[in-house]
């Protein structure tokens, strides 16, 4: 069934009785052309491009859980692309069209909040960082402002500008960055898989891989062996369990981020703000919640809740840039499973196993690379041949000596 206006009218006079489900809940059949590990935004988007724009429609998503119960469901739900390094900033940028086309494109209203991103900066050694972050997001046809501390002033008056130890200097704007509401972009792209033939099989949890004579030839599963021509994996912080049961070790490690929601109040804070003399980051959403986070907790961990000392940590941060927020009350707080890579940026590649396929190593930033991580993942799988955007997020790149350090900070996955 096609959303629309129309289509609401008619079953309200109907009593809302002739909606159909968004998503079957099939039996898995035998055997897929493709079999995606893991139904969060990357996997159930990879499935979506695979069918919508590859045609390969014999293809299943096995999660362990129920849809939206991993990452996807479980961040800040920004959007971005002010990145600076060349191997990220075209894919980003790729995932932020994307993204603006979304909602016509699935059907379905995914909330996107173009309100836009400021990186706020409080010493000259970062001020020249985000000019040259800029510099380099125009080199790439991107739009990117360097606000003053005035201009700031005038638009974020409840910010702390006189902190004794970080005063804020002036800022960095992406207009065209923003929000969008995170269970709904995995709902949409479940609802458009499905009408385009894919399985999406919930709670189906692999618990090995077959092999032989060194492919891959299916999974074994909580409902039973499924063979397959192609196994793609898109299982996040859990990557390195599923890898190991091919005999994969990967450059990475799963930690623990922590998100926090406010009760809802009047609307103050209009774009997103990062906090350059931490990691803290807050918007507010549209029910009127701030939704804020900041590091992670610094321990590999898959668990899926956080340690108190980090809690404490964050609403430190967080006052120290908007002392007011000390009077607003924290309502829940969630965890998710960060795959932290080793230069913090993703891998999408195909492994040394023939017919297994890599989608990992995302660590804050999984997702805003929703749309273009499940395309670029999709388009490998199809053509055993990766997207020009994602060349340069090879799976050897650290044997190499191509790493994609953002940062800077070398390779320590929990620094990134």
């Amino acid at each position: 069934m096609r959303y629309s206006a129309l289509s609401i009218l008619r079953n309200a006079l109907k009593g809302n009785l002739g909606w159909t489900p968004a998503w079957r809940q099939p039996e898995p059949k035998p055997h897929y052309d493709v079999i995606i590990v893991g139904g969060g935004g990357h996997g159930l988007s990879t499935a979506y491009y695979l069918a919508k724009e590859f045609g390969v429609r014999n293809v299943a998503v096995l999660e362990k859980g129920y849809l939206g119960s991993g990452n996807v469901g479980r961040n800040t739900t920004i959007v971005r692309s002010n990145y600076m390094m060349p191997g990220n900033e075209p894919f980003y940028e790729f995932s932020m069209k994307l993204w603006e086309g979304l909602e016509q494109d699935l059907n379905y209203n995914v909330m996107l909040s173009q309100r836009g991103i400021i990186n706020l900066y409080h010493s000259d050694g970062q001020r020249d960082e985000y000019l040259r972050r800029g510099n380099a997001m125009w080199m790439e046809g991107v739009p990117a402002e360097n606000l003053t501390r005035a201009q700031l002033k005038s638009m974020l008056p409840y910010l702390n500008f006189d902190h004794a130890r970080y005063p804020i200097l002036g800022g960095l704007l992406q207009k065209r960055a923003g929000t969008a509401r995170h269970d709904a972009v995995a709902w949409g792209y479940a609802r458009g898989a499905d009408r385009n033939g894919v399985d999406i099989i919930q709670h189906c949890e692999v618990t090995g891989i077959r092999r032989e004579d060194g492919v891959v030839t299916g999974v074994e599963t909580s409902k039973g062996f499924i063979g397959c021509g192609k196994l793609a994996l898109a299982a996040a912080g859990n990557t390195t369990v599923v890898g190991a049961m091919a005999g994969l070790k990967l450059p990475i490690e799963s930690h623990v981020l922590q998100a926090f929601v406010t009760e809802g109040i009047k609307p103050a804070i209009d774009h997103v703000i990062t906090y350059g003399g931490g990691h803290f980051y807050i918007s507010q959403s549209d029910k009127g919640g701030l939704v804020f986070g900041a590091e992670i907790d610094g321990f590999t961990s898959y668990a899926q809740r956080g340690n108190l000392a980090t809690a404490e940590h964050v609403m430190e941060e967080g006052v120290t840039m908007i002392p007011g927020l000390s009077r607003v009350r924290v309502l829940r707080a969630w965890g998710g499973v960060m795959d932290m890579s080793m230069d913090g940026s993703p891998i999408i590649d195909r492994t040394p196993i023939d017919n297994l396929y890599l989608n990992c190593g995302w660590c804050y930033g999984g997702f805003k690379a929703t749309p273009a991580s499940g395309f670029c993942f999709a388009h490998l799988i199809a053509k055993n041949d990766p997207h020009p955007v994602a060349r340069a997020l090879r799976l050897d790149r650290f044997e190499r000596g191509y790493e994609i350090d953002e940062h800077g900070a070398g390779p320590q996955p929990n620094l990134h």
